[in-house]
């Protein structure tokens, strides 16, 4: 027992040179997005207007297999990655389960989540660019933050619209984004059309991503030199993320085990994608027969209860028609603590793999999900976000079913971010006040 290895690094040198681009071996690729007033499906220069040309780009790559890292990103990745493959012994002692259970620690950034891995990359994109100012929108604030930081790593200017009871949940991310000279502002907010308008129509409006997402994207396309960035949904963010999959790809290596079930939270789409798309790789190439489920919250339950359709991206309709699983975009989810996974749509290359039944999805209710955070805190010492709080749910209910049949299923999970800024949310689970809310369809006009 005192040999057994815990945690499992990469040295500097094996940080993966190229990002994973599944779309390349999907049988079915994604459908393009299309454009609202047209529906003519859109090409990369399209987006111009929007994103960097080079993240226009790739997202719409569907035959590049790796796209290369720039060097001075790989060099800002080293900063903290590789981030650890830790085999959490404690937790499986505390469930008692036969199965082998190791998760992906992203919470080692300076960020504390996964978000940087993309943060960095858009920021340098735009910078390389000539562009001088950049926007987003956030939820949680862990995309926030990340961008924050990544915009002051190459000298850009960061406004960031924050979902408001987030904003009022979590002042401290507020404060970390301030801290890396971002300006950040509660959405929605009188400061664009968009805001304005849902204020007017619906003033005591809590704020949903969608909602930050238009007044984001309404401030990159009015204001010179400055570009819309975003932290989940899109393909191009999550081939970013694909680093850590493709770390956990050789740490299993390197622990002598490879992956029956593969597990992350779901808002998005970035960081599931992220360690699932290495893995699916081989599914689909090599014929393994690895689950991957993503867990998302039963309030906002839009791949499992969602219809696959084109819709917004965001609530006043500004984004390009995406084809997606979707509870539509005038959607406001319960205003639970995961504030990453309040989103009403799912990201189009996991959408098409949902589809094609390469990957499943379950719901996860706000209480299961903090005592199952809870749990892994006291056995592994780490206190978990919100979001990463429905994968360990998922990843328990897995481990479960292997104490019932005696397998010893290798399960992996990526624990997306640390809790340590959300602990007002542990103070209501603690105190009772947690409530599981029910998902109530989008109202037909």
């Amino acid at each position: 027992m005192s040999n057994r290895t815990k945690r499992y690094f990469l040295p500097e040198s094996e940080i993966p040179t190229h990002w994973y681009n599944i779309q390349a071996d999907m049988i079915n690729k994604p459908l393009l997005p299309r454009n609202p007033s047209t529906k003519e499906e859109m090409k990369p220069e399209d987006l111009y207007p929007i994103f960097a040309k080079e993240l226009c780009h790739q997202e719409f790559d569907q035959t590049n297999r790796w796209i290369e890292i720039p060097e001075e990103v790989r060099e800002m990745y080293k900063y903290y990655r590789s981030t650890p493959l830790v085999r959490a012994y404690g937790l499986e002692k505390a469930l008692g389960t036969t199965a082998h259970i190791y998760f992906k620690n992203e919470s080692v950034s300076p960020m504390g989540s996964h978000k940087l891995n993309s943060a960095i990359p858009q920021a340098y994109y735009c910078k390389k660019e000539g562009v001088t100012n950049v926007t987003t929108e956030t939820g949680a604030g862990q995309w926030g933050a990340s961008l924050a930081y990544a915009a002051k790593l190459f000298g850009l200017e960061a406004a960031v619209y924050q979902v408001k009871i987030s904003y009022e949940q979590k002042p401290y991310r507020r404060s970390i984004m301030q801290t890396y000279g971002a300006q950040v502002t509660p959405s929605p907010s009188m400061s664009t059309r968009a805001g304005k308008e849902i204020l007017t129509a619906t003033p005591n409006h809590q704020g949903s991503l969608g909602t930050a997402i238009s007044e984001a994207v309404e401030l990159a396309t009015t204001t010179p030199n400055c570009k819309y960035t975003l932290g989940s949904v899109l393909s191009h963010v999550t081939l970013h993320q694909t680093v850590i999959g493709l770390e956990a790809e050789k740490q299993m290596e390197l622990a002598g085990e490879y992956p029956d079930v593969v597990i992350a939270c779901f808002g998005g789409g970035s960081n599931f994608g992220g360690i699932s798309f290495p893995f699916l790789r081989h599914n689909i190439l090599d014929g393994k027969t690895t689950r991957f489920i993503a867990a998302e919250p039963a309030s906002c339950p839009k791949l499992t209860k969602g219809e696959f359709r084109y819709d917004f991206g965001d609530e006043a309709g500004y984004t390009p028609l995406l084809p997606m699983y979707t509870l539509g975009h005038k959607f406001t989810p319960a205003n639970i603590h995961a504030g990453g996974l309040r989103y009403h749509g799912a990201g189009v290359i996991v959408s098409q793999l949902l589809k094609d039944s390469l990957i499943e999805a379950v719901d996860v209710d706000q209480i299961e999900a903090f005592d199952a955070g809870t749990l892994f805190a006291r056995a592994e010492g780490i206190i978990p976000a919100p979001e990463s709080c429905h994968a360990i749910a998922a990843a328990i209910r897995e481990a479960e079913k292997c104490k019932e049949t005696g397998e010893e299923k290798v399960i992996l999970f990526n624990l997306s971010g640390h809790g340590l800024i959300d602990m007002t949310a542990y103070d209501s689970y603690f105190a009772g006040n947690l409530v599981n809310y029910s998902y109530e369809p989008e109202k037909k006009d």
